[in-house]
């Protein structure tokens, strides 16, 4: 029933979309773009985190007018940084968490955009990069995992920012392509070709990159950095293929198949091969 209200209540609204676009492209646009970048699930209240933040070190930083929340687990001179993806949060890591405390890592989770205590409205990779940055800039690690659309926000970062000790970067279910994110959601709320096409422009103005050029491939293609993709079989939110597509042009990376764990990736026998990729010396 869940799922027919939501086909029901997404092609409504492209129906609005482009029904005002006749009228009014320019304000039907904006609302594609907002309706695309805002998401609906991930925030966090102050007074009811979960329990594996509260266990952790928190601290505010801020960026311009932006602020963003960060929890540290303290451990050794090693850091770990744990960067997640779209209408989730910090504690999406918590299962992972006790296996990179036994190896004895700093670990560092940060909230992205518009997501837990993190301030805004719009989830912005580019904006994501920056907090990246910071983060980076103040705990030097040695070793960054990206989830989903923080996979491609890490891929994004160390293509633009190159100042910094970066050893190995883990992608767990990452897209590589935005403008197929763009096409999906084109498709899920059946815009039509021109409101595609101006919804695409948007993006273009707002990130200063042609779309075509936003792509993990691109961003990976000349990388020092060593990898680990994984990408599971059976991912019905990010397709097996985007991954592929990153193998391809990542010299420094090794593609890791899994079945069965969905987009989430939660399993321990994965926990521990991500940690010996991480231990492992070259």
């Amino acid at each position: 029933m869940e799922k027919i209200r939501y086909f029901i209540r997404t092609k409504s609204l492209g129906f609005y979309i482009n029904l005002l676009s006749f009228w009014d492209a320019e304000k039907a646009t904006l609302l594609a773009y907002k309706h695309f970048s805002q998401p609906k699930e991930g925030r966090l209240l102050k007074e009811n985190l979960p329990q594996v933040l509260q266990d952790a070190i928190t601290e505010t930083l801020h960026l311009d007018e932006d602020h963003f929340q960060t929890y540290t687990w303290e451990g050794n001179e090693t850091v770990t940084l744990l960067i997640h993806g779209w209408e989730s949060n910090a504690s999406r890591w918590e299962k992972f968490l006790p296996y990179l405390k036994e190896s004895g890592h700093t670990i560092v989770a940060v909230d992205a955009p518009a997501h837990g205590l993190s301030s805004g409205d719009e989830f912005d990779i580019p904006q994501y990069a920056r907090y990246i940055d910071i983060i980076i800039q103040k705990y030097q690690p040695k070793y960054i995992i990206g989830h989903s659309m923080g996979g491609i926000a890490s891929v994004y970062y160390q293509y633009y920012y190159t100042d910094h000790n970066l050893q190995k970067m883990v992608l767990l279910g990452a897209p590589s392509d935005f403008r197929i994110l763009i096409d999906n959601y084109g498709k899920l709320l059946s815009l039509k070709p021109s409101m595609r096409r101006l919804l695409v422009a948007i993006m273009r103005r707002k990130f200063a990159i042609e779309i075509k050029d936003f792509s993990g491939t691109y961003f990976l293609k000349d990388t020092t950095l060593n990898g680990l993709i994984v990408h599971d079989t059976n991912d019905s939110v990010v397709a097996f293929s985007e991954s592929k597509k990153l193998s391809s042009t990542w010299k420094h990376a090794t593609f890791l198949e899994t079945s069965g764990l969905g987009h989430s990736m939660h399993d321990d026998e994965l926990y521990r091969k991500i940690i010996a990729f991480l231990e492992k010396t070259e």
